[in-house]
């Protein structure tokens, strides 16, 4: 077992002194990094916090959220890392299920978040009821919040050191005295460990946009004289929408993960800005499976699997071996048997090449804007609409709720219903309100958006 205080001791103490960590609205060196973190840790110490606590961490993106995980690391806890832009509602739930011994927290989060904050506020509550690290996992993290049982994802020390040696060992990622502007969510997979932690790892500064405003990125990549941009599809589709592109001379890297990058976003991206795009696959549960950084792997395709990554294509989808199982608290029998994780990826593989094309999802979980997405949760939550009788949820460039219900039923109602208590991302953009779903045979709902599209949209224009 890897002690998480060595590990974070260990890749703080990577950069020399008057090394950049950070540029943000403020430029952060390596040396002023450790004395935060230092000052952190040695308040959280005062709270109590130690080897085994357990912490919900949930405040606004950006150094300070950083320098709040590195210190609890360094107190020898496991830290809960919750997306600061959930609804109360929605962290309620998990809080209950987690059982921290502490919170830390920003007091108003569940807004949108637009860019970095380079200072944020926040305050440590103690939980009574709150129970003790018993894993060895050092990072807890989640896929949904307040309805069903959300997938809860454990990441040892070692399992996130053995992603970095990966991240190192691929060649063309970002190394020492380049500079990544970095547009994933810092609390997600590819943000926290393929930016944050991996840039730490080989001595890469970070460049962490106040804004997300196209024109700013670009301007910012020029000033700082950026290598390279890690983000979701849509950033770069932003940035294809742009009246002109700039000259990037030193930009040589345009990295996406987090969803599927669509084939047009890739070659219009490469027309204006003279650089492909290297997509980038992985999981949460794992980190980085598959990628090639030369931008030879369009998409469909995101390159062969990484060195040290076992995998198999079975029924057209992807399993991932694994020691153990990365999940706690909920039954997932059917996602991890006998050392093989079912990723639920539709894919092929390339016999010669080894290349891997992902081809959709197999079940309810859609990535839209980097952020995975169960649509049973949206589900879940209209049912609990006290005249919302049967509900489906569906998703393609947007998603779309048919309910079935009472008649004085307004989509309206509906829309603010779920606004109060789900994150805007898993809000629907248009609902069809209707008498009866249609069912099977068998009395199951038929799960059929063209169908859906055809019966209930289609027929009421025409």
């Amino acid at each position: 077992m890897t002690n998480v205080s060595w590990w974070g001791d260990h890749l703080l103490g990577r950069g020399v002194d008057d090394g950049l960590w950070t540029i943000s609205r403020t430029v952060v060196t390596h040396a002023e990094l450790r004395l935060k973190v230092a000052d952190f840790q040695h308040s959280f110490r005062n709270y109590g916090i130690g080897h085994g606590s357990t912490a919900v961490l949930c405040i606004a993106p950006g150094p300070t959220l950083l320098q709040a995980l590195f210190a609890l690391w360094n107190c020898g806890a496991q830290v809960m890392l919750v997306d600061f832009r959930l609804k109360r509602a929605e962290c309620e739930p998990l809080i209950k299920l987690l059982q921290p011994q502490y919170v830390v927290s920003s007091a108003d989060h569940g807004g949108p978040v637009v860019g970095i904050h380079d200072e944020a506020g926040f305050v440590v509550q103690r939980r009574s009821s709150g129970q003790p690290n018993h894993t060895d996992f050092c990072l807890v993290q989640f896929s949904s919040g307040s309805a069903g049982k959300p997938k809860v994802i454990g990441r040892s020390a070692a399992s996130l050191l053995a992603e970095l040696d990966r991240y190192a060992a691929l060649d063309g990622m970002p190394g020492n005295g380049d500079r990544l502007i970095l547009l994933n969510s810092i609390v997600h997979t590819m943000g926290l460990v393929g930016g944050v932690l991996h840039s730490l790892n080989v001595g890469t500064t970070l460049v962490l946009p106040s804004s997300i405003q196209p024109a700013d990125v670009l301007r910012l990549t020029t000033e700082t004289e950026a290598s390279a941009i890690f983000g979701v599809p849509i950033h770069f589709d932003l940035l294809n929408r742009t009246k002109s592109a700039p000259e990037l001379p030193s930009l040589r890297l345009a990295v996406s993960a987090g969803e599927q990058l669509p084939l047009n976003t890739y070659e219009e991206f490469r027309r204006r800005y003279h650089l492909p795009i290297s997509p980038l696959y992985g999981m949460t549960e794992v980190g980085i499976i598959a990628s090639n950084l030369a931008g030879v792997s369009p998409p469909p395709a995101v390159g062969p699997p990484i060195p040290g990554i076992g995998m198999k294509v079975v029924d057209g989808e992807l399993y991932v071996h694994m020691d153990d199982s990365p999940y706690l608290y909920t039954d997932r029998s059917g996602r991890f048997i006998d050392g093989w994780l079912r990723t639920y990826d539709r894919c092929e593989q390339d016999p010669c090449s080894g290349v891997l094309s992902i081809l959709g999802r197999a079940d309810s979980l859609v990535v839209i804007g980097g952020i995975k997405v169960d649509l049973t949760e949206t589900e879940a939550v209209l049912m609990q609409h006290p005249r919302v009788s049967e509900v489906m949820v569906t998703y393609r460039e947007v998603i779309e709720a048919f309910v079935a219900g009472d008649a004085s039923l307004d989509a309206n109602e509906l829309t603010i219903w779920c606004r109060n208590r789900l994150s805007a991302v898993k809000i629907p953009k248009q609902i069809i309100i209707t008498r009866k779903l249609p069912r099977n045979p068998n009395g199951k709902l038929i799960r059929n958006r063209e169908l859906m599209h055809k019966k209930y949209v289609e027929a009421t224009v025409s």
